[in-house]
């Protein structure tokens, strides 16, 4: 991706002159916003900039203009925190896993110019709007631009080439001819994925470089004509290129290892309807023959960039009995190119032929390319290297191969009939073969189910049944959910030390919840109050003063601090004083000059009062709240000889940090020099200015104050313990068995069916009232597949908040009776019993997904991590992690069935 020099987009050094209100700010990039959405285009620019800046730019031109400015406009536009350390500012590269509206946001060029113009600061993120998909098409951003580690044969030197992943071979070779100084004439690119020698790439193809399985990370290789190569092996496959075929092999003879030609095409073949193409090997040197002995379906999938979700819902499918049975026979004749919801048989290809791959691979891992590639194309919100979910990967990939494998090549229109008080099974089995009669293939045969929806009118009593098909049934987690979080609690008298309380509080609690727990946990008097802040970057980002505002808010990498002090009554006259650490070799006006202050530690916050404010009251309010921390063998002189004798006792600062009082400690404390080096700072913290002992000020709303620390001040006080605060919750990879939380898969089910009043937004039209109705529901489970299919919804999404329910689940390996629940009673097993399961591990965004999958015809367990496989106790199925479940039916057909699947065992 070629993007314009990033300093253009720069403001030389100082500000532009802001607009006369915040109302007038937002009105201006509202207009750009919308200007740039009417005007969409490829290749338009974006840029990205940190939510955390963008969260307090938002707070500031939202608030009310009639109220004064209580929030305070931002400073410099702050891109640190989304970005790599090791990148230079010419060339910022995002962290990755981060996740659009928690980490970021994306601006049109229109706004980020007009931001920059406003407040400076970066670094420039530019990204490029792409257009993609395969049916309909749409515009995206593309946040992560491909990634390939070049490994130039000469010298054996790697370097990362970036482009963008509709970017064609053509332009991959223009670049790297451009950055190694090779003529084109002379340069070769090898698909070199596993550091192994693939497939040529052909100088003059316009083929994308996602269309070419080029994926994130991934190394290919420059050899140059006349020059001596590395010691760089070739694969074992030499220049042979791996050709995979655009349809499904048709001969169980050549999936055991039979006669196939060198590039993998079968020799039966005959389809022509569809020209063949070079692909990679996917990671296998051919369809291999399983020596005797030697199990199939255990081959782990690699990993080709956050594709885990991926690879654990793959997996699940790959170890389904009648799913392995239909894809490793010959199943061309299903193949549907015409069905204009289907892919041209193209999804249902890529899938048998990955499929044959796992099975037919002993324990080498497969690496699922050309899959990845054809998903990308049929799926774009799939494409590109964020985490996706499991479950929407699985509910669109059995749709999808439902609709390239259905034999119904053309659906008949039928008219439904209404229900007329007929019995519920005539109507049940009437709409199932009418949805039979448009839909016919092995998904809809082993995947779907039936259930009765009943709509009641509340108002006329008018009652509407109907029966609809499912694939899957998503249940909710009813529970009275929890969550911990740790908060660094700051005494304003000085009177202790910063300590950290982990408290328990409603999940989706307010802060209310939050101040209550740790009143508790610290034991506040009925005249304290708590202030809560987050702490970023060395200084308060954000108050949390609203009780009502929810927790979700909070996220568990932040870091919270409460401060504890007197309560402050409305009206009283007195105002927040944050006061922040700054400490350096140079002094600090000196170093304002080039803008290198270097903050450290948690500011201090207190309050008060605005009648009478000095710099010695300032310094004996940092006195009483440093008093903890004084070193017992400490001196007592600092600054100069300056005598600093004087810290207050725990009694003689007010909590509150309100120093209003007529005491004497600060009496004293007016006809004395200051103990610090106090410089008065700005909300952006670019001005200071310093602070003297006969200064008087007048503050504002909020009085901030920078305290620079020299080698006096830390060998006379622990600053330790102003670092290194705990996040909110450290959130483990291992998913713990939270029994105490536990709830049942039956308690789940019937949640899903319990009678609930439709929502607001989705009212019922009564045919008896004409009317809009906010009718009540129930759902009936009907009709059963021989594989059911249950998504837990462990993750909730709101307008603004995303969360995750770690609650554990207990659900049956064996044994699972779903008797009760079926309301046709017509003689058919309801007993069901695990054999596969995704996981999820951690939390949103930064997650990580595995499977466990049982092979049936040895009733053993595997954990499959990505490329990884391992054997696992029956007892270790069990966990919080558990995110969908998938059941067979016991006493089925299906049962019957043999699993055994070896290669070897087939002729």
């Amino acid at each position: 991706m070629t993007i314009a020099n990033s300093t253009d987009f720069m403001v030389e050094n100082a500000v532009c002159d802001f607009p006369s209100t915040p109302e007038e700010e937002r009105r201006i990039v509202s207009e750009l916003t919308t200007e740039s959405e009417d005007n969409l285009k490829e290749g338009n620019l974006y840029f990205v900039i940190s939510k955390r800046w963008y969260t307090r730019w938002e707070k500031y031109v939202e608030q009310p203009t009639t109220n004064g400015c209580e929030s305070p406009r931002p400073g410099p536009i702050e891109n640190s925190d989304i970005i790599e350390n090791t990148t230079s500012s010419d060339d910022p590269q995002l962290r990755r896993l981060l996740v659009e509206g928690e980490h970021y946001v994306l601006v049109p060029q229109q706004v980020w110019n007009r931001l920059a113009e406003w407040y400076s600061g970066g670094p420039p993120i530019p990204r490029k709007l792409i257009c993609q998909g395969f049916y309909s098409r749409s515009f995206s951003v593309e946040v992560y631009p491909l990634c390939l580690l070049l490994t130039d044969a000469r010298d054996d030197s790697i370097t990362a080439i970036r482009l963008g992943k509709q970017a064609s071979i053509k332009e991959l070779y223009e670049k790297v001819c451009a950055m190694t100084e090779v003529s084109q004439e002379k340069a070769h690119i090898w698909d070199y994925f596993g550091k192994r020698k693939g497939q040529l790439l052909d100088p003059l193809s316009n083929k994308s470089l996602e269309e070419s399985s080029l994926h994130m990370d991934q190394d290919i290789l420059l050899e140059v004509d006349g020059s001596s190569s590395s010691h760089i092996a070739m694969s074992s496959a030499g220049n042979e290129l791996a050709l995979v075929p655009l349809e499904p092999s048709r001969s169980l003879v050549t999936i055991a290892g039979g006669p196939t030609l060198s590039n993998g095409h079968s020799t039966t073949s005959k389809f022509s309807l569809f020209p063949r193409i070079t692909s990679e090997d996917d990671g296998c040197d051919s369809l291999s023959i399983l020596g005797k002995g030697e199990r199939g379906g255990l081959a782990g999938l690699s990993n080709l960039g956050n594709t885990c979700f991926m690879n654990s819902a793959l997996q699940c499918l790959a170890h389904t009995p009648p799913i392995i049975e239909y894809f490793l026979q010959d199943y061309s004749e299903d193949i549907n190119r015409d069905n204009p919801l289907g892919m041209c048989g193209e999804l249902a290809i890529a899938f048998g032929e990955l499929l044959k791959k796992l099975w037919s691979s002993g324990r080498n891992a497969v690496a699922p390319r050309s899959f990845k590639t054809k998903l990308a194309r049929f799926a774009p919100q799939f494409s590109g290297y964020n985490q996706h979910d499991s479950q929407e990967l699985l509910a669109f990939l059995l749709d999808g191969l439902h609709e390239d494998l259905n034999k119904v090549k053309r659906k008949p229109y039928i008219e439904l009939k209404d229900s007329d008080s007929r019995p519920d099974d005539e109507v049940a089995e009437e709409l199932w073969n009418y949805h039979k009669a448009r839909n016919d293939s092995v998904i809809v045969n082993v995947c779907q189910g039936q259930y009765k929806s009943t709509l009641i009118c509340p108002v006329c009593g008018k009652i509407s049944i109907t029966f609809d098909p499912f694939m899957y049934l998503s249940l909710p987690l009813p529970s009275t959910l929890t969550r911990q979080i740790t908060v660094t609690l700051f005494y304003c008298d000085g009177s202790h030390l910063p300590m950290p309380f982990t408290v328990t509080v409603p999940k989706y609690g307010s802060c209310r919840d939050l101040i209550t727990a740790l009143g508790t946990a610290c034991c506040l008097t009925n005249d304290e109050s708590l202030l809560l802040a987050e702490i970023y970057d060395h200084k308060v980002f954000r108050y949390f003063e609203n009780p009502l505002e929810s927790l979700n808010l909070i996220k568990d990498d932040e870091h919270i601090v409460a401060y504890r002090m007197k309560q402050i009554q409305k009206g009283s006259g007195k105002a927040k004083l944050e006061i922040l650490h700054g400490g350096q070799e140079r002094a600090v006006l000196e170093s304002v000059r080039g803008r290198d202050v270097k903050l450290f530690g948690t500011p201090f916050v207190t309050y008060v009062n605005t009648e009478r404010l000095s710099g010695p009251d300032i310094d004996a309010v940092i006195s009483g709240f440093l008093s903890p921390l004084h070193r017992v063998q400490a001196s007592s002189k600092i600054h100069n000889g300056v005598e600093n004798g004087h810290l207050p006792n725990a009694d003689t600062v007010e909590a509150s940090g309100s120093i209003s009082s007529p005491d004497t400690e600060i009496e004293d404390a007016c006809d004395r020099e200051l103990s610090f080096r106090i410089f008065l700072t700005d909300e952006r913290g670019l001005d200071f200015k310093p602070l003297k002992s006969d200064s008087s000020l007048k503050p504002g709303i909020v009085t901030r104050v920078l305290v620079e620390w020299n080698e006096g001040e830390h060998e006379n006080y622990d600053s330790s313990y102003l670092s290194d605060l705990p996040e909110v919750h450290k959130t483990s990879f291992s998913a713990k068995k939270t029994r105490q939380e536990a709830i049942s898969l039956f308690s789940c089910l019937e949640a899903f069916l319990a009678e609930e009043p439709l929502g607001p937004d989705d009212m019922w039209f009564c045919p008896g009232c004409k009317e809009h109705r906010q009718a009540n529901k129930k759902l009936d489970l009907w009709k059963l597949p021989d594989i059911l299919v249950f998504h837990l919804k462990r993750f909730t999404y709101s307008r603004y908040l995303k969360n995750k329910i770690e609650t554990f689940v207990d659900f049956p390996i064996n044994d699972l009776d779903l008797s009760k629940y079926v309301k046709n009673k017509n003689g058919q097993s309801y007993l069901y019993e695990l054999y596969a399961v995704s996981n999820h591990y951690g939390g949103l965004g930064g997650g990580h997904y595995t499977a466990y999958a049982k092979l049936i015809d040895d009733n053993k367990w595997h954990h499959f991590d990505d490329s990884h496989v391992s054997s696992v106790n029956e007892s270790e199925i069990k966990n919080s992690a558990a995110y969908v479940l998938f059941y067979r039916r016991v006493g089925s057909k299906i049962e019957s069935q043999t699993a055994e699947v070896s290669m070897a065992d087939m002729d």
